[in-house]
């Protein structure tokens, strides 16, 4: 494993770990877990909090993760709830999930260690399907709600049916500087705070773009604490938006062997960059680009020789391409 320097930041993965199962077998996987392998990845002490099961697939989880650049050693246990499993299918290379429940993340609990390395966390990212269970969604919440006022909170918007509700949308908003979703998920999270934009159809068609810069505006606009709004747009790049100004970049193309952990790239590579003080051109850049990247490879935890870290971290620091604008 990798070992972070001293002056790292300390970012905390906080939610659901878990087994995909993919046609050609289990992957580690859990969007919390597969933001806290790329975080790490990018020199960051990473810690993952998260709980499985007292049976196999836990214990293999837990020894796939010592070979990982995270901190697991706060994952806890529970005697009673199995190591959470999703059936993963793809249709159209689209990965579709079947969620199953209950699970050992779906009784998080609110511990002394946690709520101490909270205090001490430059950035928190957690997100809507964690929360499914009212233990875990509480646990979750008071946490995020011990951080410091300097933590970077992310909400990593994970819309699964039926797992999420208006209210708990709402609150991780409240609790959020930042929010990071995909295109199809900004009308369902509108939708769902009762704030949709009412346009004609022609207008919509025609400002499809700042239609996404609009709606970003509003959740700015309504949630004070707020300070960004990202919005991948898969193939086609992505969208920042500040109350100072937004940021489009087109993405980069990429042979997809599937998307499953694309957008934690994303999310991770956003908030590394973010606390270096990154400008938005340079958080589009990154977190386009590991996002391309992890897309190009099969499952969410590729490996990654240091040859392509290598490139990818110079080419962003070369800075952005003609395919972004302002």
């Amino acid at each position: 494993m990798d070992k972070p320097s001293s002056k790292a930041h300390l970012i905390l993965g906080l939610g659901e770990l878990l087994w995909d199962i993919l046609p050609e077998g289990p992957r580690l996987g859990g969007a919390p877990a597969n933001f806290a392998v790329m975080a790490g990845r990018l020199g960051n002490h990473v810690a993952l909090l998260s709980r499985v099961g007292w049976d196999e697939l836990g214990k293999q989880a837990l020894d796939q993760l010592e070979l990982l650049p995270v901190d697991a050693s706060l994952v806890q246990i529970d005697s009673r709830l199995g190591t959470g499993r999703v059936t993963v299918h793809f249709d159209e290379g689209q990965p579709q999930y079947t969620i199953h429940e209950p699970a050992a993340w779906d009784s998080l609990e609110l511990s002394e260690e946690w709520v101490e390395i909270a205090g001490r966390a430059d950035a928190v990212c957690f997100g809507s399907l964690a929360q499914r269970a009212p233990e875990s969604r509480e646990t979750i919440q008071t946490l995020v709600g011990q951080t410091s006022s300097s933590c970077v909170r992310v909400f990593d918007v994970n819309l699964r049916k039926p797992f999420y509700t208006s209210e708990v949308v709402k609150e991780s908003l409240e609790l959020a500087t930042v929010i990071k979703m995909n295109e199809d998920e900004v009308p369902l999270m509108l939708d769902l705070l009762g704030m949709q934009l009412n346009h004609e159809p022609e207008v919509r068609d025609s400002l499809a773009r700042d239609k996404l810069r609009l709606e970003a505006m509003r959740l700015l606009e309504e949630f004070p604490r707020l300070e960004l709004v990202a919005v991948t747009r898969g193939g086609h790049g992505s969208l920042l938006v500040t109350r100072k100004g937004s940021h489009e970049h087109a993405g980069y193309p990429a042979q997809v062997v599937d998307t499953i952990g694309a957008g934690d790239a994303f999310t991770a590579a956003l908030t590394h960059y973010l606390l270096l003080g990154a400008d938005l051109a340079t958080l589009n850049e990154a977190g386009n680009r590991w996002g391309s990247w992890v897309a190009s490879q099969s499952g969410s935890m590729p490996e990654l020789p240091k040859e392509v870290h290598g490139a990818i971290a110079a080419a962003i620091e070369r800075g952005p391409t003609s395919g972004s604008r302002g």
